[in-house]
């Protein structure tokens, strides 16, 4: 697996990680909402399983039965965005050369 934090790769015995085990290299929960395969920003309560219950904190280790730990690094969607936007206005204010 890999953590959503840091995006280090993560090697797993056969067993899914518990509620307070944390990421090696930075110390963020392994088993949380943003390291689980159903994670999705824009789905219903953040997330593609139905039946789990809601979890405020996404980044905070849980309790959920439904957890399956995601096999590719989680992308910062939020980041990418605001990374997007500042290229957008860099590019609407660079300056023109004269024609």
């Amino acid at each position: 697996m890999f953590c959503y934090s840091c995006h280090a790769e993560i090697e797993l015995t056969s067993r899914r990680p518990s509620r307070g085990d944390t990421c090696p290299k930075c110390a963020a929960y392994l088993h949380c909402c943003r390291n689980c395969r159903f994670y999705d920003e824009k789905a219903h309560h953040q997330c593609r399983e139905p039946q789990a219950d809601f979890v405020q904190d996404k980044a905070m280790g849980n309790f959920c039965d439904y957890f399956e730990a995601a096999n590719q690094p989680v992308a910062n969607k939020s980041a990418d965005r605001a990374a997007e936007a500042r290229k957008k206005l860099e590019e609407l204010f660079k300056k023109q050369p004269p024609s």
